[in-house]
């Protein structure tokens, strides 16, 4: 079985046991999560699409850690005169792993 669900204004595909890593959610390590916001719901046989959310329907995750993504390097330049600036950033994620579809 299969959810779209929107966390933090993003949508993601999960399964159930499938860990991934979401923007970052105001939880502790080890506390229980659970999204409402499910999109579509699905499996072999069917697949039923909320409009726009399933009434009933949730999502269950454990946060396994609060980390930081990797650098990104944001450089802008325009030729000729020179104007040049560089700037990074480190976007931080939560990892999770989701327990249960209902």
């Amino acid at each position: 079985m299969f959810a779209v669900v929107d966390i933090a204004g993003q949508q993601f595909k999960v399964l159930e046991n499938q860990k991934l890593y979401v923007p970052q959610l105001k939880a502790e390590p080890n506390a229980e999560v659970t999204f409402d916001n499910v999109l579509m719901l699905g499996d072999d046989n069917s697949t039923k699409v909320g409009t726009p959310t399933i009434q009933g329907a949730k999502v269950q995750a454990k946060v396994l850690e609060q980390l930081r993504d990797e650098k990104v390097i944001v450089f802008k330049k325009k030729r000729r005169i020179s104007y040049r600036r560089k700037n990074g950033h480190r976007q931080y994620l939560t990892r999770i792993e989701v327990t249960k579809i209902s």
